[in-house]
């Protein structure tokens, strides 16, 4: 096999992406939903139109539109210097930093694909992403809040043939630095002869929460996730005066494009990133900074209401508090805008497409009982019963959707697929709702076994799986319990070999030594004899949960 071939077999190949009908494509671009544009050229856009408007901050670095693009082109030079091509995938796992940007437009230019990963992953989500996608490149910071991504990336290589390249932002040790690959242009400039990439091509690989074994991939098309970020610009009255203040890691897909960061920079806003998700820090950059949007999880918006009532901080630029990634209780909304002084904006979407919203002009009742209604006119949404027959108006049902930004299926996974899309391209959502006489969505919990940690998402399954690796445990059911803060948190009932006792503390040491990451390690561990069990023989995991809340755990 030649090198071209061998090379050719680690490329990225979009027939593993199931893709719109063809007559469904053709409409949505027919009416202009998908316009034919692409990540890289949003940003070219602007540097153009506004040069000298501050785009990005974070501390003391500022970077206006033209800084930011020349950043942009910098690293193009210097990646398709490394060999990062067309259709490569590039596994990107950084904090809330200006680079992260950097890099992620410079892939989107050169058609290469980023995975998005969280710094909260670590080796068994890593390598489990490095390997399933092939990935040539794995860019992370040096270290972030005490974590050593050098040492991670070590253990990584070694276990990754495919794997290439190790991209350093800091310290960058034995690895490739960063700061070597902004490169100035060259007599014959690689961007004059740069194939532009397809904008129906897959642009990025976000990572669901999974509710099976490891995370899917989710394959987001530049035409489909530039018509999300668009409309989610206007929904949430977004303009080149916007000032967003970023706090949740930057690579969720709420904060990267509902709207996100990616929403302003469409506008020709401003961003302004923080690590340090503190309402202290936050307040003082919402004074400092004017910032007029910000986005929260449900357990942060807590922290925030309740600091809040005493700061000597003036939030009143502040103009609008979005809530989502997990249920926002009805009580903590109502003290959004007395507390705050700004509009509260339910947000309930998922990174496979559906985004919805509550209104900036909906009545304060909607924007505190509801997570709003379809962005889109063309969002197709269904609420089902257990045979998929359609639910009255106020009855709880399967949520159920499709549309222009909603994908028809995972990368690399058929069999997956089949279970998660019906026949005619609805996605099956897994959360059961409510829908109003007016539109709008009441979510009410969720099918799949899957446990939403103040806005992370933990497939029980894969969590059993690491658990059951330790020889003392015979079996191991996770499921979520109730949780003031984070709204749900984890629990694990254990039951261990007869003859092998073993601490709770110990399987905690286990888990986080095998490399899973933090959020996924279980807030509770309980040892049980037996599991409760379903008519036809299974795991009983609703009666697990309902045990949670006894004082005492008996079967």
């Amino acid at each position: 096999m030649t090198v071209v071939e061998q090379a050719s077999l680690t490329k990225f190949d979009e027939r593993d992406c199931p893709k719109w009908p063809q007559a469904r494509a053709d409409y949505y671009r027919q009416v202009g939903y998908w316009q034919g544009i692409t990540l890289g050229e949003v940003l070219k856009k602007q540097a153009q139109q506004l040069p000298h408007h501050e785009a990005l901050i974070i501390g003391q670095d500022r970077w206006t539109y033209q800084v930011f693009d020349q950043k942009v082109d910098q690293l193009v030079r210097g990646f398709h210097q490394l060999g990062i091509q067309d259709r490569d995938v590039v596994v990107v796992q950084l904090p809330n930093i200006n680079e992260f940007f950097a890099v992620c437009f410079a892939l989107f230019r050169l058609g290469a694909i980023p995975v998005m990963a969280l710094p909260a992953h670590r080796r068994i989500e890593i390598r489990y992403f490095c390997q399933f996608t092939q990935a040539k490149a794995y860019i992370i910071a040096d270290k972030y809040f005490g974590f050593d991504y050098c040492q991670l990336a070590r253990e990584i290589k070694a276990e990754v043939a495919l794997l290439k390249h190790v991209i350093v932002i800091g310290d960058s040790q034995e690895f490739t630095a960063l700061s070597d690959l902004y490169l100035e242009p060259e007599k014959n400039d690689i961007l004059a002869v740069l194939t532009r990439p397809n904008p129906s091509h897959t642009a990025l690989l976000q990572v669901s929460g999974g509710t099976t074994g490891m995370p899917k991939f989710i394959p987001r098309t530049h035409d489909d996730y530039l018509y999300s970020v668009k409309v989610s610009t206007e929904v949430c009255a977004l303009s080149s005066h916007s000032i967003y203040l970023c706090s949740l890691p930057v690579a969720h897909n709420f904060s990267l494009s509902s709207p996100g960061t990616l929403g302003v920079f469409y506008v020709g806003g401003k961003v302004v990133l923080t690590k340090d998700t503190s309402p202290e820090t936050a307040f003082s950059l919402i004074e400092q900074e004017q910032v007029t949007i910000a986005a929260l999880v449900p357990p942060t918006t807590l922290l925030w209401l309740d600091a809040a009532k005493n700061t000597a901080y003036d939030l009143s630029s502040l103009q609008v508090l979005q809530v989502g990634g997990a249920k926002f209780s009805a009580e903590a909304a109502k003290q959004v805008k007395p507390v705050l002084g700004c509009q509260l904006q339910q947000v309930f979407g998922m990174a496979e497409g559906l985004v919805n919203y509550t209104l900036l002009t909906d009545s304060e009742d909607i924007c505190i009982h509801t997570q709003g209604k379809p962005m889109s006119p063309a969002d197709e949404i269904r609420v089902v019963d257990e045979e998929d027959n359609p639910v009255l108006p106020g009855e709880v049902g399967q949520l159920q959707t499709r549309g222009p930004y909603t994908i028809c299926g995972y990368y690399k996974a058929p069999q997956h697929n089949a279970k998660a899309f019906t026949a005619d391209g609805f996605y099956c959502t897994g959360d059961e709702v409510k829908l109003t006489e007016s539109g709008y969505l009441m979510v009410v919990g969720r099918i799949k076994d899957q446990i939403n940690r103040g806005g992370e998402k933990i497939a029980a399954e894969e969590v059993e799986n690491q658990l059951l690796a330790h020889p003392a445990v015979h079996d191991v059911a996770l499921v979520a319990m109730p949780d003031e803060i984070l709204g749900e948190a984890s629990c694990a009932f254990v039951i261990c070999h007869p003859d092998q006792p073993i601490k709770a503390m110990v399987l905690k040491r286990f888990l986080r030594e095998r490399g899973l990451a933090g959020y996924k390690i279980p807030d509770r561990i309980e040892f049980v004899n037996t599991f409760p069990k379903t008519a036809v023989g299974k795991v009983n995991k609703k009666a697990l949960r309902n045990c949670l809340i006894k004082t005492a755990i008996n079967y």
